[in-house]
């Protein structure tokens, strides 16, 4: 079976869906930051900031965009949020600040606490806000925060944002022996399946 041209309204719609993503990112990190609420991308977005820094052309496009806050600063980020146009919602899956009242979840900036578990079976909870740094365009969670979450959570995406990391050499062998043990066989797993 051949394969679709895509047509250039088709490629146009893909580049516009990807720079909507980094335009709500940008939004919504320079608005905690404007009003001094700490806070760390993290997920696949955080992943695909610290690929970009080793090998740009390695670097995955996400619809998922991934804050990690205090619980503390829950209000004040409502605040700064909604300043910037991002209209809050606590749903099933957690606390979510939509770019308007009637925008889709898949659209929304999710927030994970830091310091506490994503769900009640994970390992380790969420690192906290200083485990980041500042990059070009916001801060960013350290790659062994990542790891950390990743391995923890260890669903499809995560999968694929520790393949990525191990691809570019972010993380290898040696990240094995630095890990709890439950951790350390996941991610031993991923780099004994390098196509798996």
């Amino acid at each position: 079976m051949a394969a679709r041209e895509l047509s250039p309204q088709a490629w146009d719609r893909m580049v516009s869906a990807v720079e909507k993503v980094r335009r709500r990112l940008l939004r919504a990190t320079q608005a905690l930051e404007q009003a001094e609420v700490p806070y760390a991308v993290a997920g696949s977005s955080a992943v695909a900031a610290r690929i970009r820094e080793v090998d740009e052309s390695a670097t995955r496009n996400t619809p998922d965009i991934d804050i990690l806050l205090r619980r503390a600063d829950l209000e004040r980020a409502k605040d700064a949020l909604a300043t910037a146009g991002f209209s809050y919602r606590n749903s099933q899956s957690g606390e979510l600040f939509l770019e308007s009242p009637d925008a889709k979840a898949r659209d929304a900036v999710r927030i994970i606490f830091a310091g506490e578990k994503v769900r009640e079976d994970h390992t380790l909870a969420a690192p906290d806000v200083e485990e980041s740094t500042a990059t070009s365009i916001a801060r960013v969670l350290s790659v062994e925060a990542l790891v950390n979450m990743s391995l923890t959570s260890f669903r499809l995406d995560d999968r694929v944002d520790l393949r990525d990391m191990i691809d570019v050499g972010l993380v290898d062998l040696s990240w094995v022996d630095r890990l709890p043990k439950e951790l350390s066989s996941r991610l031993q797993q991923l780099l004994d399946t390098p196509e798996g």
